[in-house]
């Protein structure tokens, strides 16, 4: 009775926290679509293998077939890497602290925010020239 009550108070599972980001959600579906045709590829690799052993006719269309496939699946799988590169392009890479990436941005950051400012100082300079002008005509 006891050991029951201890088990049914224990959480089915207990969650921990990911060890690594989620995948953005166009490089996910690149790569389940590339899972699913390098899946279908090596079925229809193993079926042209079997045909083939066997004798029977199916055999030269599925090893052509096979031949397409495995150019298909290729082509996925670089799209999966393709699109990987472009998204972390437009939407930066994940940096840490000590990341020359982060420290070049904060420095130009620092580099607009001063010219931005000069330009500002500047142009309250030019405003206040021009009401003295007109004050002392």
């Amino acid at each position: 009775m006891r050991d029951r009550s201890e088990r049914e108070q224990q959480p089915l599972w207990v969650e921990e926290a990911a060890a690594r980001r989620r995948m953005p959600d166009p490089v996910r579906t690149a790569a389940v679509r590339a899972v699913l045709i390098m899946s279908l590829t090596l079925i229809q690799a193993m079926v042209a293998f079997l045909a083939s052993v066997t004798g029977s006719w199916l055999a030269f269309p599925m090893v052509l077939s096979s031949v397409g496939s495995t150019v298909l699946a290729t082509w996925s799988v670089l799209d999966v890497w393709v699109t990987r590169q472009v998204w972390n392009q437009r939407n930066g890479v994940v940096s840490v602290p000590s990341s020359s990436a982060r420290r070049l941005r904060r420095e130009r950051r620092r580099a607009r925010r001063a010219a931005r400012a000069a330009e500002r100082d500047d142009a309250r300079i030019g405003r206040r020239d021009a009401s003295r002008r007109l004050s002392r005509a």
